[in-house]
């Protein structure tokens, strides 16, 4: 059958699905229960026809020759009104005929007598031996016959064996078998119907669920992405799309309000510099100026412009960092040598503000080298910004198995633990004050989140008791 002749519901498909099932069985059920009936049934006249044989052998046997043959069998055959029966003689005359319109010419023939019982049906063909077939007359008659040699005594006491036809008038089962499987076939077609209709309200109840999966996905819309759909309810054969569907609509909920504060948070960090310049120019522009005092506002202009610059190259990397379109290499490999050497980078800063940096420990790792040191500046001046004077930031190197452990400790303030789920967002900073002291974008660790998972990394933070480290865990290989 062609897929495409099928309805697209799947309710109808369901529903013409168990109605052709319902039909099959019932059918199947009516062939085989309508065989057994009209066998039954066969089976009762091929009786009632061996014993009115019988009973016209039992007549003919205890009977006196000189007793009337008709007015025996007709006491005999009294109230059989479907019986005809039909006694002839080796030369073929009829010596007793009980309604012979129910038999044929050739049931009725003078053929020779035969010596085997035989069954036919009039209008139709002999059957073999202890055989039987049934056929219509004109009158829509339908008959079982049985033909058969029986002995009787003729007028001198003589045994002599006669021809008997026997006859049953069977149309009434017939008529009976059609009318049963007339209405059966009605009954299979209203069950038909009446198993389509319930099984498309089992089905149209049953996808409910679908369909509030339709509703939901269709009003779907920006600001209602916190509607769930109810798991308790769904049955179990739906009950993982509608959890799976919750689940969707959490992420596709928690990745609109990240972007919707990106944009708000890229939309603050790009007012300042723009407000600064516009009011800088403006302030130019009021009168005339020497030109050291016009110098001196290109300079502040400069800066601020470099700022935008750094804040639009970090998003960019962070951009192409989360759809995998970083060019990186990592056929150079990341050392000690490589931490001490970003370690003297930072170590006037670290001097300037009191602050020790210490090393321990070894380990080699294949990334790329340029990215790694960005994550660790990043790392490092996180924690030189945070940490207060007289205070240590510990630098360790570890291996353990086969990933590379490079953790980063600092002396501070504790973050505080909801701070802590969000540190490596985007624009994300601990305190609102820190933006207004000078501090960065707020995109370093979001950053170095981003080189670590590129490099199949991972990196984590704890704050506790005032010592807050960042580890990474990378491979070695």
């Amino acid at each position: 059958m062609n897929v495409r002749a099928w309805p697209r519901s799947l309710t109808t498909r369901l529903a013409l699905l168990f109605a052709l099932l319902t039909a099959t069985l019932l059918l199947v059920v009516v062939l085989v229960q309508g065989s057994a009936v009209e066998g039954h049934m066969r089976e009762l006249d091929d009786h009632e026809l061996t014993g009115k044989v019988t009973l016209i052998k039992n007549v003919l046997h205890d009977a006196e020759p000189s007793a009337s043959l008709s007015r025996r069998l007709d006491d005999a055959f009294i109230g059989h009104d479907m019986l005809a029966v039909v006694l002839r003689d080796a030369e073929g005359r009829v010596l007793y005929a009980l309604r012979p319109e129910f038999f044929g010419e050739r049931q009725l023939a003078a053929d020779s007598v035969l010596d085997v019982t035989t069954t036919w049906e009039k209008g139709g063909e002999k059957s073999g031996e202890k055989g039987a077939e049934r056929g219509r007359d004109e009158s829509s008659k339908q008959y079982l016959g049985l033909e058969t040699l029986v002995e009787a005594l003729d007028s001198r006491s003589r045994p002599t064996r006669l021809r008997a036809l026997v006859g049953l008038d069977v149309s009434h089962h017939l008529r009976f078998l059609e009318e049963v499987r007339k209405r059966l076939w009605i009954d299979i077609f209203f069950a038909a119907i009446i198993a389509a209709l319930f099984a498309w309200f089992a089905a149209h109840r049953g996808l409910a669920p679908l369909r509030r999966v339709t509703a939901t996905a269709r009003g779907l819309s920006a600001g209602r992405l916190g509607e769930r759909l109810p798991e308790r309810d769904a049955p179990n054969e739906v009950r993982d799309l509608v959890i799976a569907f919750n689940g969707m609509l959490e992420r596709l909920e928690s990745s609109f309000r990240r972007l919707s504060d990106f944009s708000a948070d890229i939309a603050h960090e790009l007012r300042t510099p723009v407000s600064n310049l516009m009011t800088q120019t403006e302030v130019a522009l009021s009168h005339s100026r020497s030109p050291d005092e016009y110098r001196d506002v290109l300079a502040s202009n400069l800066e601020e412009y470099e700022r935008i610059a750094r804040m639009v190259s970090d998003m960019l990397f962070l951009a192409q960092a989360e759809n995998g379109h970083l060019l990186h290499s990592y056929s150079s490999r990341l050392e000690a040598d490589e931490v001490r050497a970003l370690i003297d980078f930072y170590e006037a800063l670290a001097e300037e503000k009191g602050v020790q940096i210490v090393l321990t420990g070894e380990a080699k790792l294949t990334a790329d080298r340029s990215m790694m040191r960005r994550a660790l500046s990043n790392l490092l001046s996180n924690a030189l910004r945070h940490t207060p004077s007289g205070s240590i930031v510990e630098i360790s190197i570890t291996r353990q198995g086969c990933l590379a452990m490079l953790a980063v400790k600092n002396h501070g303030d504790t973050i505080p633990s909801d701070q802590l789920t969000r540190i490596f967002e985007r624009f994300h900073r601990a305190s609102p004050e820190r933006h207004r002291h000078g501090e960065g974008a707020g995109l370093g660790l979001a950053i170095t989140r981003s080189i670590v998972e590129t490099h199949g990394g991972r990196i984590e933070v704890r704050s506790d008791a005032g010592v807050t480290t960042f580890t990474l865990h990378l491979p070695l290989v």
